[in-house]
């Protein structure tokens, strides 16, 4: 059996609640406890860095991806198991999404949810059947869990949609959501 990689979205910010940043630390354990591979956007910043920090910590591998135009801008994490230098952001999402066996996203800010939309776009085209899971840190998602449920309910995407997420409150939870569907 091939080893499991998750492709974390996150933010580059810690953003305004400590609660944010245990959550990625504690994901980034879990993942590498579990011995599965981190795959995420390479910077050592914000919950990005504080995911990877952690999987390192813990032993586990990590694979991160950054387009050129934000190595400084983002800190690029050198010292990951692999460090992938893209031309584009777009190239970017594909390279972390094609290495990954699911999709988990952290509290983040438009660049994680422009991430989140395209793996949630190209799942509803049938581009990829990946497991996509949002931790719900202390509500932080809600508003968009309401705005996904509204283009539902205004006829602008199909009721299949909602099935393509899961739902979680932590990272103990996205893990056992993760272990029942990756196996």
């Amino acid at each position: 059996m091939s080893q499991k990689s998750v492709c974390v979205y996150c933010g580059s910010r810690n953003g305004a609640n400590n609660a944010y940043s245990e959550a990625a630390q504690q994901f980034g354990t879990l993942l590498a406890h579990e011995g599965w591979r981190l795959v995420y956007g390479a910077g050592d910043v914000g919950l990005m860095g504080e995911v990877a920090r952690a999987a390192q910590s813990a032993g586990g591998e990590t694979f991160g991806v950054i387009p050129v135009h934000l190595v400084r801008r983002e800190v690029g994490k050198t010292d990951l198991t692999h460090f992938v230098i893209t031309e584009t952001m777009h190239e970017r999402k594909k390279v972390m999404i094609m290495n990954a066996d699911a999709v988990v996203v952290l509290p983040g800010g438009t660049g994680s949810l422009d991430e989140l939309f395209e793996a949630l776009t190209w799942r509803q085209l049938g581009l990829h059947d990946k497991p996509i899971l949002i931790v719900n840190v202390g509500g932080y998602w809600n508003a968009l869990h309401a705005l996904l449920d509204q283009v539902i309910g205004q006829g602008f995407a199909d009721a299949s949609l909602a099935d393509f997420v899961s739902w979680v409150d932590d990272a103990e939870a996205a893990m056992s959501v993760l272990r029942e569907k990756l196996g």
